[in-house]
């Protein structure tokens, strides 16, 4: 049975763009569309979106809100939640946790709802590597 799988930021990006991402997490992302598992993203990455766009740092020929509304259109893809108690986990994360907020959000929503990231982040990766959380490098 496929495990349902969060995508940071760069991951949903990528996934929107119809860019190259690993078989790995290409299978991982088919997987859990096909068993309904559930391909997740966090509302973190909304902002992030947002964040990037208004710094020019990324160009969308749709607004980031009706970019974000497509990302959830795609087959499989929902919405992670973001509770007070995953927030308040970020904040407490087994070193060696990820220093940027948005990852650490990322991180606890994994840790709490058992999802496998795809990310290809600096600072996930080797928190996955550690034995903190599952991932799958894109």
């Amino acid at each position: 049975m496929a495990r349902p799988v969060l995508l940071d930021t760069c991951a949903a990006i990528w996934l929107m763009n119809g860019d190259t991402m690993s078989a790995a997490s290409r299978a991982a992302i088919r997987a859990a569309q096909t068993d309904n598992a559930g391909v997740y993203v966090s509302p973190i990455s909304a902002w992030e979106i947002a964040t990037l766009v208004a710094r020019n740092r990324l160009h969308l020929t749709l607004s980031p809100e009706a970019w974000f509304a497509a990302l959830l259109a795609l087959p499989g893809v929902r919405l992670a939640a973001l509770p007070p108690a995953v927030l308040i986990a970020s904040a407490s994360l087994p070193p060696p946790a990820p220093k940027d907020p948005a990852d650490r959000m990322i991180a606890a929503a994994a840790r709490a709802f058992g999802y496998v990231v795809v990310t290809r982040d600096g600072e996930l990766l080797p928190y996955a590597q550690a034995g903190n959380l599952e991932a799958i490098a894109c």
